[in-house]
């Protein structure tokens, strides 16, 4: 019998919308099991059906308590300045100030470092819990979805999305807005897995990336025509990430509970240097960070 078509994929598309969606496979990483969808014109890959995003991001998310969660930034704020401060001094090439916004900021943590850095903050938080304790820091912050939010057009110098384009829906929406917030001359800085990496071709349906609340899965050739279409005529995918290895292994610290978890350092610097390589014209790892600047 015959699956149903995707519908609501093919009218999210941010290309061209003459998707072909298909099912893959069925995702097999931490015992998921996600419907994963590709597209047969571009690529492209959808968790399809998917929960709501308010069913996700709870407290229990944004403290570390969810299977498929992040640690509680609070705990490790100390330790995560050092990779923010980094981002920064490589953001300051292309901006050094103006309005900063973070989409998904959570706690605030890289809005106090902007701050700091001489940029205006501003926030965008799905969560009431975290986005509360942001806006106490004295942050303007929309609290809910990103395309819920009522942020003026041609507004901001800056906008980040670290680990979080992969979590919104609606992705032509998205890089619509996105375009339309963002001053000429502006950057956008996108950081998420490249999945036409030999790390996310090799692993399959393992790959670690295939989580609950990842429902869009990119590649840095669909992010480069997503936004070529969009008006963004300069573009800079730095393979791994945009700061030196030396803040990645200061930032580590920050889960440290004996002197022998230092040996990590030995695997973080491998795979470090490792990121920055290529097979066949193919990055070995799926990491990645995108800039790019509106015309």
């Amino acid at each position: 019998m015959d699956l149903p078509r995707p519908k609501i994929i093919q009218e999210e598309c941010p290309l061209a919308g003459d998707c072909d969606w298909e099912p893959l496979y069925r995702s097999e990483f931490n015992k998921f099991d996600l419907p994963i969808q590709i597209c047969k014109t571009c690529g492209f890959q959808a968790q399809f059906p998917r929960p709501e995003p308010e069913s996700l991001y709870t407290e229990e998310y944004y403290t570390g308590n969810q299977e498929f969660t992040y640690r509680d930034e609070r705990q490790t704020e100390k330790f995560d300045r050092y990779v923010w401060f980094a981002r920064l001094k490589n953001i300051s090439k292309f901006k050094s100030s103006g309005n900063f916004l973070d989409i998904g900021c959570s706690f605030g943590g890289f809005l106090e470092c902007a701050k700091e850095k001489g940029f205006i903050p501003y926030g965008v938080e799905i969560s009431p819990f975290s986005a509360k304790q942001a806006e106490a820091r004295g942050f303007k912050i929309w609290q809910g979805q990103f395309l819920d939010a009522d942020i003026p057009e041609n507004f901001f110098d800056v906008i980040t999305l670290i680990e979080v384009i992969e979590h919104l829906e609606n992705p032509k929406e998205v890089f619509n807005k996105l375009s339309k917030i963002l001053k000429p001359g502006g950057l956008l800085l996108i950081q998420t897995a490249n999945f036409d990496a030999w790390q996310a071709i090799e692993a399959g349906k393992n790959y670690h990336y295939y989580l609950p609340g990842h429902v869009y899965y990119y590649s840095a050739k669909i992010l480069r025509k997503i936004l070529a279409v969009r008006g963004f005529v300069r573009q800079i995918t730095y393979l791994g990430v945009d700061f030196p290895l030396s803040a990645k292994l200061l930032k580590s610290r920050g889960s440290f509970s004996r002197w022998t978890d230092y040996l990590k350092w030995f695997w973080i610097s491998f795979y470090h240097f490792k990121s920055k390589l290529s097979k066949k014209g193919i990055p070995l790892t799926s990491s990645m960070v995108h800039y790019a600047i509106k015309k």
